[in-house]
């Protein structure tokens, strides 16, 4: 029998492109659950079962979750209310076990101990150890800081000359959102796995000084790294008019580069999909056309 394997937040950009990945590579019965399945006409017409699911709406999951084999169960976006994300991953532990499903696959957060410095690492932590407790098969992806994120900061540092951050003098094994796809499709489409935790990484730590370098050298132009207090960074994203749940995201996973807990670095994205890791120098030059309007937009 064809093996089932569902993806939640088949609508989210990750969930999306680890289905689209599974389609190509014919690995099987397609399930895909969201909150809104008229998102994913396309993939429906491709074949993928299209199921409705509210994280908040526990009774319904068992349901939305039947005949699955596999789950990837990726991160909800609920972070603006404390609590709120952590209950809905439990429902979803909760509602695997009662719907059958043999094995969750979780992403997860790089270091979500206790002592974490990053705001939402508890939810990561509290999803680990439901997993951890029930009778389910899992496996947990630790994923590092997404490169893509650096699109949000470096034009504006091209066009500045400025990269301020409060991430001292730490860094972070920067994984870009494909890698991740990748390699989560790969762990899901997988027979074995069992009860393990993988650091999904890129291949190197990367600092802000060297994210200052490389943005310097593609578009032409002096960028600087400058140095802030956690406060002084919390403040300027708030006079701007960044919700304060959203501002302590920022500053907490600055915090935590500069005290090393996303210095993580290994070999699981090459040795899930036979691929290595893209760079973020790679990444950076395959963006390069945003940053160079952003430093001509100066000159």
């Amino acid at each position: 029998m064809e093996t089932s394997l569902l993806v939640t937040g088949g609508s989210g950009q990750l969930g999306w492109r680890v289905l689209e990945l599974l389609l190509e590579a014919r690995v099987g019965r397609l399930i895909a659950t969201t909150r809104t399945p008229e998102k994913l006409a396309d993939l429906a017409s491709r074949g993928v079962t299209v199921r409705k699911a509210d994280f908040d709406d526990a009774a319904s999951l068992p349901h939305a979750f039947a005949g699955a084999d596999r789950l990837l169960l990726i991160s909800s976006d609920a972070v603006e209310k404390p609590g709120r994300r952590i209950a809905q991953h439990r429902a979803a532990v909760q509602a695997a076990i009662e719907a059958g499903v043999k094995h969750v696959i979780y992403t997860s957060l790089t270091h979500p101990e206790p002592g974490s410095p990053v705001t939402f690492a508890g939810d990561h932590y509290g999803t680990e150890q439901a997993l951890a407790a029930s009778p389910l098969g899992w496996t947990i992806l630790r994923n590092n800081v997404y490169t893509d994120f650096l699109m949000r900061a470096l034009p504006q540092a091209a066009a500045t000359g400025k990269l301020v951050a409060a991430a001292g003098q730490g860094g972070a094994g920067y994984v870009t959102r494909e890698d991740c796809a990748r390699a989560a499709a790969a762990a899901l489409s997988s027979t074995g796995l069992d009860r393990k935790i993988l650091d999904i990484t890129g291949p190197a730590v990367v600092t802000h000084v060297e994210l200052a370098k490389m943005a310097s050298d593609l578009t032409g132009r002096p960028v600087t790294y400058v140095p802030i207090e956690p406060e002084e960074l919390r403040k300027s994203l708030t006079t701007a008019g960044v919700p304060e749940v959203f501002a302590n995201i920022v500053v907490s996973f600055d915090v935590a580069r500069a005290k090393g807990t996303l210095a993580v670095v290994s070999n699981a994205v090459a040795e899930l999909t036979g691929r290595a890791p893209m760079s973020v120098a790679a990444f950076l030059e395959s963006q390069r056309a945003a940053l160079i309007p952003a430093a001509k937009a100066t000159n």
